[in-house]
Formats: C-alpha cells, structure tokens, sequence
C-alpha cells in the first residue's frame, strides 16, 4: 500500500462534499507528474490525507480511499468544461483520474504550520517550497504520524 496527499480548495470540493457523496472521480487534474501518480502509481486501496488548500488555513482535514483503477477524466472531452482539452481524444486521452472513496473526516484540521512545525515530518513533501502539485506521495511513516496527530487510527 502507498499513502499519497491529495489537495483540494473546499470551496470548490472539501472533505465534507466527499462524504457526502461517498466516492467522487478526482476530476480536472491538468498537471502531468499529477497524472502520473494517479496513472501509474496509485492503486486501489491505496490511503490518501485529503489536504484543503487555498484557505485559512490551509491543512489536512481528513482520509479518502483509492476505489480502482485509473480511467480517462471525461471532462477532457467535454468542450462545456473548464477542463476541456481540445488535444485530446477518446482514442489518445492525455489525462487520467482515480475514483476517491470517503474514509474519515478528522474532528480538527491539521493546520499546515502545525505540520511544518513538527520535525518528524522533516521532508513531507507537501512541506517543501514551491510544491504546489495537487497529488503528491506521502511516506508511510509521515502518514501515520498525521494520522497519530489526531488520534486517527489508520
């Protein structure tokens, strides 16, 4: 089993909406090394610390599921979309999304500093300037450590 991050603005699609409905595609994802983690990397049972970016503040709220296996984001194909790309085609799809199962929604937010002060989290990607990547792989030593922060059982 792998542990990945996965980051999502919660105004937009928050731990809250994923509970909700119970599994959602991971949409929209136009960044390739992102692709390629869902692509070639994540497999389904796989843990992931659903991260909400662009608040205040920003942190971990909780843990969703990798439900299968990668498929072709169809929001590619839809020209309606926000997500739309005009170059890609059903033939040769160029982006790919894993399905994400709810797992648990923590009852306080990890907040980023929380995170960034804590040393045994010493190289946690998420962590490093200038990573702004939406997916990134998270240790599994750093994952049970976030998980243990809020008393989370893994």
């Amino acid at each position: 089993m792998r542990y990945w991050l996965i980051k999502s603005e919660p105004d937009v699609f928050s731990i809250d909406h994923l509970k909700k409905a119970k599994r959602e595609p991971w949409s929209g994802v136009r960044n390739y090394q992102a692709r390629n983690y869902m692509r070639d990397d994540m497999k389904p049972g796989d843990l992931a610390l659903f991260y909400h970016s662009s608040t205040n503040p920003p942190g971990v709220a909780g843990i969703a599921k990798v439900a299968g296996e990668p498929y072709p984001d169809p929001t590619q194909f839809d020209p309606k979309s926000e997500y739309h790309d005009p170059k890609s085609t059903k033939e040769n799809p160029r982006w790919m999304l894993v399905d994400f199962d709810f797992v648990a929604k923590f009852e306080a937010e990890i907040p980023l500093q929380t995170l960034k002060e804590d040393p045994s989290l010493e190289g946690m990607v998420v962590l490093q300037k200038g990573t702004r990547l939406s997916i990134t792989p998270v240790e599994a030593a750093h994952f049970k450590r976030v998980c243990k922060l809020v008393g989370w059982k893994p």
